[in-house]
This record gives C-alpha cells, structure tokens and sequence, in this order.
C-alpha cells in the first residue's frame, strides 16, 4: 500500500519519536537513541506510530535518525544487520500505517552530525565536505529509497553542504520526494552560518 496525500489542505506531521518512547518509560541515552529499539523493541516502535495516527497525524517519520551503518557497526551489528535496520524503521511505520489505513511514511535521514553523537547536528562543525557528505549518505539513503517510504524526511541539517549532498541524492532517485528541514542559529541563518535565503 501507498500512502496518499489528502488534497489541499495542510498535512500533519507526528510528534517527536524520542519523546513517545520515553514516556513509555525508555532510556534513550547513547549513541543511538530511538534507533536501539529498532533491535531490541521494534513493537514499541510501532505503537509510538499507531499512537501517532490516532491522534491524527497524517505522516509517520520512521525511526531512521539515528540509523546509520557507521552507528550501528560501531554498536556491534555487521554491515548486513545495520542496513537491514534502516530498512526496518521504514517497514514498522509502514506496517502501522497499512493497519491503521491511511496516511504518509516518510523515512527518517538524521545528519551526519547525528551518527556522531557529539551535538554537530546543532552546529555544523563537520570534518567532511560536500562530497564527504555526499558518500557518507548514499547507502543509506539507497536502502531508505529503497525500502517503500513514501518520502524522504532529511531532519535538522545544519549546514549548506550537507544540503547539497542530499538534493544531489534527491535529484538521482526518480520519482523520490523528500523535505529538508534546518537547524538554526537564529532567524535568519543555519547552523553553519549559512543565510537562510541561500539555501
């Protein structure tokens, strides 16, 4: 099943992964916050979307933020495991989204800054550039493509590069739609600095 977009009107978006999981009393510290559940608690997961659908949100974020195969190989998974959970945060909400019977997946791409854990989503005082960047995201954003999303949510970028990397991946996806949304450091420019009008 493919979600739909109702027409004309405003979409609404879930709340915060992180924030549902922790009310149902999970300690989200380390490096791969809500991700580790993907593993460990995956029905969990998919009630924190059903939850999220009842309240009348009209698209689910998967939990792919702080999914990255670096993170996750570096947690102990092989390479095969950590791509089959990016995979998987798509197919929970997709599950949820099927059973509940309406409504938008869009597979969650945390930044780079994420994988990190070091607060560099916040800043975008990264160590690659734009190519860097562009290599970093592309296998998983093929596997998130990939997995049957019905969007592509790149969540608080902070710098310009980082942009550019994914509207390059954007623009070699066919058929893929994806919003970028920004960290900032004020009003008027991202977290690198960049103006916002720029990007």
């Amino acid at each position: 099943m493919t979600g739909t977009l109702p027409s004309r009107r405003p979409l609404v978006l879930d709340g915060g992964l992180a924030t549902r999981l922790e009310a149902y009393g999970r300690d989200l510290r380390g490096g791969l916050w809500s991700a580790r559940l993907l593993a460990e608690e995956p029905d969990l997961v998919r009630r924190v979307h059903r939850d999220y659908f009842e309240a009348g949100a009209d698209v689910a974020v998967a939990a792919g933020y702080q999914a990255s195969v670096p993170a996750l190989t570096a947690r102990g998974a092989t390479e095969f495991e950590a791509l089959a959970l990016i995979a998987r945060s798509v197919e929970l909400a997709r599950a949820e989204r099927d059973a509940f019977g309406s409504g938008l997946v869009a597979a969650g791409v945390g930044p780079y800054g994420a994988a990190r854990a070091d607060g560099s989503e916040y800043t975008g005082d990264y160590d690659l550039d734009e190519e860097g960047l562009y290599a970093w995201h592309r296998k998983r954003w093929r596997v998130l493509a990939d997995a049957g999303a019905d969007l592509l949510a790149c969540e608080t970028v902070p710098s310009a590069a980082e942009a550019r990397a994914l509207a390059r991946l954007l623009a070699q996806t066919p058929g893929a739609r994806a919003w970028i949304s920004f960290s900032c450091r004020d009003g008027e420019r991202i977290s690198d600095g960049t103006p916002l009008r720029e990007v």
